[in-house]
């Protein structure tokens, strides 16, 4: 499976480790993935999804009902 988050589209980046030497190798920068059940109020289910944290602490804040709506009116596609 992808390590990519399924709202925010966070996904892994690649950087340089860099030694006391200045010497770069290539690494991976993965997102910070949980899995979690939401329950959807709207309708009445819960629901399971694969996202970062800061994409929970965003929906702690404003609800996922509010979060999904603001997300779909920036234009990403949200499948739930």
């Amino acid at each position: 499976m992808a390590r990519v988050c399924e709202l925010t589209g966070k996904k892994t980046i690649s950087g340089n480790n860099v030694s006391h030497s200045n010497t770069k190798t290539r690494r991976k920068f993965l997102p910070n993935l949980q899995r979690k059940k939401f329950w959807l109020e709207d309708e009445k289910r819960w629901i399971s999804l694969r996202v970062s944290t800061s994409a929970i602490r965003t929906i702690t804040k404003k609800g996922l009902s509010a979060y999904l709506r603001a997300l779909a009116k920036k234009g990403h596609i949200v499948k739930v």
